[in-house]
């Protein structure tokens, strides 16, 4: 008989078996040869298949009793069931619904990464297995009888299909063929979980400070929406418990971190951290968001590693952001951990506002942009001066315009003007209201020009004269908000380069910039920003550092260089006539399948202006190398070139393969002072892979031989 009459005599005649109603349909088969023996059995022989619901089997035979209702399954069998578990075994006998039964020198792997080999596995309705004398592992098993890296072999093991979980009787842990831990009864989740309460992987941890110890984080999956992970640190000078909380909204999501420590570091203290964010999206398309940051003193974060951030700020938020409006509001706390700064005195408690609108009017053209903000600054010193509070309200309008003429010219109108209201207090140096009125208009010309080249070439060059004019008077007013000036290629044609309101340019300027640009699909791109400003009366509140002063600017240099190869080059810098720097920065990456390498070079003259007495200049690098596929070493450094001294450095190497998971670190921090010394922290942690939902595409899997 040919296969396709096969198989629909086998598709009809399980229907002809059973008179009675069953709750799983019988199973389907599909052979090369079929005869019927002795009028009570059913005989299935070459490329033999059966199916029932998302179970597969093929074997080489299979005889159904219509008597008993039984399935005697000869090997090689192979058994799948949906996409995440397979069994082999050399013989077999189930029910006709393939959902209860025995199978012989049976072999069952879960989610292509966990073998778990055993005498017999039994089934029990479909959801239940149970494997006798199993030998568990996620490494290459080689058929010269070499043992694997680990393995973990138990009396009986059980699978529970609907809860995807494994649990052990009477289990020995393994390295290589030598017993290292005996454990009497062990649960673990099976590959195809991603959460399951239970421990995770554990680590070492030695410091100079703390000595060394071993952190053993436990999950507890709450519910679907929410979990906690508790990771209790014991070393010998301090007992840690880490803390960490998450919990997933239908519109949003927050997350808390934080520990509680009794040390050495302080003994009869306790100390502690909190760190919270999370995000919410509300009705009409606002997002409340809010991040808290707490800690009992200024140093625990760094001893303990957890936060290397020396200034915290908590805030919470609420904007929106659409094509032709933008709102912003948050009120942010402030706390500085650095020795110098006392907390008092800074202003800890500061409010934003912001709201921006933009207009396209048909009768005038061009584009009107509305904007009015506000923002408060508050310290909890009473002191006169040192203790001031400074608010500000400012409300805005701006007319742009531009025309294209036949030559290519772009020009570009600005007209404007700002009212800003401030109010002072606690500083008898200044009357605490005050009112300015800023006129300001703009005309930039811009004469764009592209050239294409061979193998999709392009070079692009734009000049850029902008003449700028702002009126007003200078007011009376402490800088309480612009006391830091960047200079870059972004606000080269600004009218105020002052970050915020409380200071504003003033007078005739006029900024001279040139943009060019090489694109090239198959080679290197390149881009280059030359500028400067130039100024009919010099303006005193800039710094020396920000290359604004006087009446001509420092030269701003700005470029990229990028390579389809995987290498990217970023500078800037200011210098003036006598190429005297005022700031330079020097940024590059490198990256291929193998190895990736970045680094930064720094450097910034003192100025006491910006509380920088010294000049700064830094090198920092930091990259990895993967030896081979499984080994991969790392190391970041960060050296201070102003004082001769490296501010931290650290190595690491990581090995993986299909079954294990090691990662060693040595990270040495150089940074001393009142609250803080140099320290040097050894990290150690072992995952065995397996036991966990598969993370990424990587591929480790070794080779026998």
């Amino acid at each position: 008989m040919t296969r396709a009459f096969l198989t629909l005599l086998m598709l009809v005649w399980p229907l002809l078996s059973w008179a009675q109603e069953t709750p799983n349909p019988p199973a389907v088969l599909i052979a090369d040869e079929l005869f019927i023996e002795n009028d009570s059995a059913l005989v299935a022989r070459g490329n033999v298949e059966a199916f029932q619901g998302t179970t597969r089997i093929t074997a080489s035979e299979i005889r159904y009793d219509r008597a008993t209702g039984a399935l005697t399954i000869s090997g090689p069998i192979t058994m799948q069931e949906g996409d995440d578990i397979r069994v082999l075994a050399s013989a077999a006998e189930l029910d006709a619904n393939l959902q209860t039964g025995l199978l012989s020198g049976a072999r069952m792997v879960l989610d292509q990464q966990l073998q778990l080999a055993a005498v017999q596995i039994q089934r029990v309705n479909g959801r239940y297995s149970q494997l006798y004398k199993t030998a568990v592992t996620s490494c290459k098993v080689c058929e010269d009888g070499t043992p694997p890296l680990w393995q973990i072999r138990a009396k009986r093991v059980i699978h529970d299909k609907q809860a995807r979980q494994l649990y052990f009787d009477g289990a020995q842990f393994l390295i290589r063929n030598t017993p290292v831990l005996y454990i009497p009864r062990l649960r673990l989740p099976d590959p195809t979980l991603e959460r399951a309460t239970g421990f995770l992987t554990p680590s070492l941890r030695t410091t100079s400070q703390l000595g060394t110890g071993i952190k053993i984080p436990y999950f507890i999956n709450i519910a679907e929406d929410r979990d906690i992970t508790l990771t209790p640190y014991i070393s010998s000078g301090t007992r840690t418990l880490e803390l960490r909380y998450r919990q997933a909204f239908v519109n949003g999501r927050i997350e808390f971190n934080g520990a509680v420590s009794r040390d050495d570091e302080r003994p009869g203290e306790t100390r502690a951290y909190v760190f919270g964010q999370g995000s919410f999206s509300l009705r009409n398309d606002f997002t409340l968001a809010f991040d808290i940051e707490l800690t009992s003193d200024d140093s625990y974060l760094k001893d303990y590693g957890y936060s290397d951030k020396d200034r915290l700020d908590s805030a919470i938020s609420i904007s929106r952001a659409r094509r032709d409006e933008f709102i912003f509001g948050s009120l942010t706390a402030f706390k500085s951990l650095r020795d110098a700064d006392i907390n008092a005195n800074l202003p800890t408690v500061v409010g934003d506002a912001i709201y921006e609108a933009r207009y396209f009017p048909a009768a005038i053209g061009g584009e009107l942009r509305l904007g009015a903000s506000a923002q408060s600054r508050y310290r909890y010193s009473d002191v006169d001066i040192v203790g001031r509070d400074a608010s500000r309200f400012s409300t805005e309008v701006d007319w742009l315009r531009g025309w294209t003429l036949a030559s290519g010219l772009r020009t570009e109108v600005t007209l404007g003007a700002v009212a800003d209201l401030f109010n002072i207090t606690q500083d008898s140096t200044t009357p605490q209201t005050q009112t300015q009125l800023t006129p300001r208009g703009a005309i930039a010309f811009r004469y764009p020009m592209a050239r294409g080249g061979e193998n999709g070439v392009t070079q692009f060059l734009e000049p850029i004269v902008q003449l700028g004019w702002v009126g007003g008077d200078r007011p009376n007013i402490p800088n309480e908000e612009s006391t830091r000036v960047e200079f870059d290629g972004g606000n080269l044609l600004s009218l105020s380069r002052f970050p915020e309101a409380d200071r504003r340019e003033r007078g005739r300027t006029a900024a001279l910039g040139v943009n060019w640009a090489r694109f090239d699909p198959n080679g290197l791109d390149t881009s280059l920003t030359l500028g400067q400003v130039l100024r009919d009366d010099a303006e005193p509140d800039f710094t020396e550092s920000s290359g604004l002063r006087g009446i001509s600017s420092n030269y701003l240099v700005a470029g990229q260089l990028k390579s389809v190869d995987g290498w990217a080059l970023t500078a800037r810098s200011l210098f003036d006539a006598d190429f005297d720097f005022t700031k330079a920065e020097v940024r590059g990456y490198f990256a291929n399948n193998r190895s990736s390498l970045g680094g930064s070079y720094i450097w910034l003259i003192s100025d006491l202006a910006e509380d920088r007495p010294e000049s700064i200049a830094e090198i920092a690098l930091d990259g990895s190398y993967r030896v081979d596929k499984y080994w991969t070493a790392s190391a970041d450094w960060r050296y201070d070139i102003s004082i001769n001294r490296a501010s931290n450095a650290g190595v690491g190497v990581t090995y993986e393969n299909e079954c294990v998971s090691v990662a060693f670190s040595v990270q040495r921090s150089y940074s001393t002072s009142t609250s803080l010394e140099p320290s040097t922290t050894l990290g150690l942690s072992i995952g065995l892979r397996g036991f966990s939902a598969k993370k990424g595409t990587e591929t480790y899997t070794r080779t026998c031989g």
